[in-house]
């Protein structure tokens, strides 16, 4: 292949990558306005200014761009938590530092991952929903690590059990997003979450 050919596959790839990207960003937007049984080949399509034969060219299905999406939504939501986590010591100022950095990044998103991935579940694919249940999974998962890195700075109480303090840590992010999109995004979500952050720490700090 000479340095022409590849140029032109090279400009091949990144439009695929660009013109998937915009599907995506498509589907997500439809969704988030609208629920995921609004989601058709021919609503996408009008929504990005294609054909839906050039839609069909990047995806089988609209189910492949539903999993395409729960893809980018779990990675964002992990690379969120870890872009804060990295090389950091633990302790429950720093928990609570990367979770409202966490909820400002959600709150500048308008909440869409949470909301979007629970659309998708309500797609009702099975195999769809068990890639969703393990992108939740992996994010519960960063958010145990985080606080087992509290125990091990001696901040969290050691007879605490991690797997249920995550689960109810994320519960919390989870609900306190929900409530706050539900209630049309009027009151701050940073604020909030600080209250109820105080409820939290009492329960998990470790007696100094």
């Amino acid at each position: 292949m000479d340095e022409e050919e590849d140029r032109i596959m090279v400009k091949k790839r990144q439009s695929t990558v660009i013109r998937k990207r915009q599907i995506i960003d498509a589907a997500r937007k439809l969704i988030f306005k609208y629920g995921s049984e609004y989601i058709t080949i021919r609503r996408l399509s009008a929504e990005v200014g294609i054909s839906e034969a050039a839609v069909y060219r990047h995806f089988k299905s609209k189910r492949d761009i539903l999993f395409l999406l729960a893809e980018h939504i779990g990675e964002a939501l992990l690379a969120d938590i870890g872009n804060f986590t990295e090389g950091s010591i633990s302790s429950l100022d720093f928990i609570d530092g990367t979770l409202k950095n966490h909820l400002s990044v959600i709150e500048q998103r308008k909440g869409m991952s949470f909301l979007v991935l629970a659309e998708i579940m309500s797609f009702g694919d099975k195999k769809l929903n068990k890639r969703v249940a393990w992108h939740i999974d992996q994010y519960i998962s960063r958010l145990e690590n985080l606080l087992a890195e509290g125990v091990a700075a001696g901040r969290v109480r050691r007879d605490i059990r991690l797997p249920d303090a995550a689960l109810l840590l994320f519960g919390m992010i989870q609900g306190l997003v929900s409530i706050w999109a539900l209630n049309n995004y009027g009151f701050d979500l940073t604020e909030k979450y600080s209250s109820l952050w105080q409820v939290y720490r009492k329960a998990l700090q470790n007696p100094l």
